[in-house]
């Protein structure tokens, strides 16, 4: 089995971390840089670095805070937020991520994925879905969750990974910021329909959330940000809980 990872989300807003709930409200949780090097040190597995306005006001990821990011950091780093092309993919590559996270650019050209997949390997491409539940079905949402797109999650999943995704980030945008506990009924109808590991991110509000989506679905990592960005949660006593709940813990 694969060892669960557990995953620090960073969102930026004009160069600050910043968290809302339903991905609205957003309030300033920190400097991207200082929580980043304290989220390697305490034993994070991974870091997710998403611009999450890039989108909506048709601009790049900021690369400069990418590059300072990466070289504070020891661990697989994730950026996303403004990618639309195989060079600008390539570029946050070259400033330091690991992988790129394709989010409304590829559901508005899905061939993006295989390019960024031909050129840079599957293991570097992470298809983020953000997802809302609308009559009883999982629909996907673009542009920072302001845009329907009537696209079933599970059709999209699966579409993602043909086409090369490695991974997907998959959040509940009904979870995001409640810390009510993971959408799990929408992680198990994704986890279903596909091969390549999935993130669960949205709604993680206690060591039991986390506990709770690793033996009750397929997912192989666990995303939270709140929760980290203000110390209601450690890593590593978050991780000493996990082992001895006997889950596969890096």
């Amino acid at each position: 089995m694969l060892k669960k990872r557990i995953i620090p989300c960073l969102d930026i807003k004009n160069g600050r971390v910043v968290k809302g709930v339903n991905f609205l409200g957003l309030a300033d949780a920190g400097d991207p840089v200082e929580l980043a090097a304290r989220y390697a040190a305490e034993g994070a597995d991974e870091l997710v670095f998403l611009d999450i306005t890039a989108t909506l006001e048709k601009r790049k990821t900021l690369a400069e805070l990418v590059s300072r990011v990466a070289a504070a950091i020891n661990i697989p780093f994730t950026v996303g937020g403004g990618i639309n092309t195989v060079d600008d993919a390539e570029y946050l590559i070259r400033r330091g991520a690991d992988k790129v996270s394709l989010n409304s650019a590829a559901v508005k050209n899905p061939p993006l994925i295989k390019e960024i997949s031909d050129t840079l390997g599957c293991q570097a491409v992470v298809v983020a879905i953000d997802a809302k539940r609308v009559n009883d079905e999982w629909e996907v949402f673009i542009n920072g969750g302001h845009t329907a797109t009537s696209i079933k999650v599970t059709d999209w999943a699966q579409q993602a990974e043909a086409l090369g995704a490695g991974e997907i980030l998959l959040t509940s945008m009904d979870k995001d910021g409640t810390k009510s506990g993971f959408a799990l009924g929408l992680l198990k109808e994704v986890c279903n329909v596909t091969n390549i590991p999935v993130i669960a991110s949205g709604g993680a509000g206690s060591m039991a959330h986390f506990a709770e989506v690793f033996t009750q679905t397929e997912a192989t990592a666990a995303l939270a940000a709140s929760l980290f960005h203000y110390g209601e949660l450690s890593i590593p006593d978050l991780k000493d809980y996990l082992k001895l709940q006997n889950l596969p813990i890096r």
